[in-house]
């Protein structure tokens, strides 16, 4: 119903626009909000974070779930053996435990929830910053409406040539180069930018992004060689470590063997034909 009531508007403000401004002509323009968001990346990088802080809400919700679970389960079995006060307590705990539990859902997801309320910040500055910059290309262009795409009002045919989310984008993307410049010279670039058609700008945009992606590409090319040569590296050193350890293991071996038969050579056994007792026993006779 509000969706029809908001386009039978939109017809009534076309309607009375066509017929007044007949002779020059009705310029029309619109946006899709979700296309822009998506290209904005301080917004992606926000958006990341809030999707972060979700999925620990959700993992504290199925953990206090799971905790009320456990307790209704144990009252289950230990009922037989509880009193009627102890059963009305542990009953009592049950419910405290799911209030709680209730209570975390809807601080995070409700209707005023955290969710809501950090998504709303999240839009809201971009969202401030499209109108802006809506309003100065509808004045500068002549532009007698403007539609967000995405919103509630219903657009059954749109042209893309009266498409100009690029062109918001780029002012966007202006906005923010501006505030990063920090040198005469990045100042003077982004004036000489500025200073170019939407035309001529979009060729620029489209001529950079092949640069980067051929950047990128190469970039990519050296990652994958530098894989290969470290590949290639480690079975070298690893074939090096393996023929070390095992040139060492013989050398080990045989400095083993020359202890072990030194040690056989000097065990004490006197050699043959020299018997000790018998010089003695001679010396003794004499």
């Amino acid at each position: 119903m509000k969706t029809l009531k908001l386009l039978a508007i939109s017809l009534a403000f076309l309607s009375i626009s066509f017929t007044a401004d007949a002779q020059r002509g009705v310029r029309i323009g619109y946006i899709d909000m979700e296309y822009i968001l998506e290209s904005v990346p301080e917004y992606q990088e926000a958006a990341t974070q809030l999707d972060g802080k979700v999925q620990r809400w959700k993992a504290d919700i199925q953990k206090k779930s799971q905790e009320i679970d456990q307790m209704k389960l144990n009252l289950a079995n230990e009922r037989v053996l509880l009193t009627k006060e102890l059963i009305e307590e542990r009953e009592e705990e049950v419910k405290i435990k799911e209030d709680e539990m209730i209570k975390y859902q809807q601080d995070r997801f409700g209707p005023n929830g955290d969710l809501i309320i950090q998504r709303r910040q999240l839009v809201q500055p971009i969202q401030d910053q499209v109108f802006n910059i809506v309003q100065e290309i509808a004045e500068a262009k002549k532009y007698d409406f403007i539609f967000d795409k995405s919103a509630d009002v219903v657009m059954l045919f749109a042209a893309k040539r009266n498409d100009i989310s690029e062109t918001v984008l780029r002012s966007i993307n202006r906005n923010n180069k501006r505030k990063e410049v920090t040198t005469r010279r990045e100042k003077k670039e982004v004036e000489q930018r500025e200073s170019l058609s939407d035309e001529e700008d979009a060729v620029v945009t489209e001529r950079e992004k092949i640069v980067e992606d051929k950047k990128n590409d190469r970039e990519a090319a050296m990652a994958d060689r530098k894989r290969v040569r470290d590949s290639i590296r480690d079975v070298k050193k690893a074939e090096f470590q393996k023929r070390r350890d095992s040139l060492l293991d013989v050398r080990q071996r045989r400095k083993d063997s020359i202890v072990n038969a030194r040690n056989g050579g000097n065990s004490g056994v006197p050699p043959s034909g020299d018997d000790g007792d018998d010089d003695d026993g001679g010396n003794k006779k004499k």
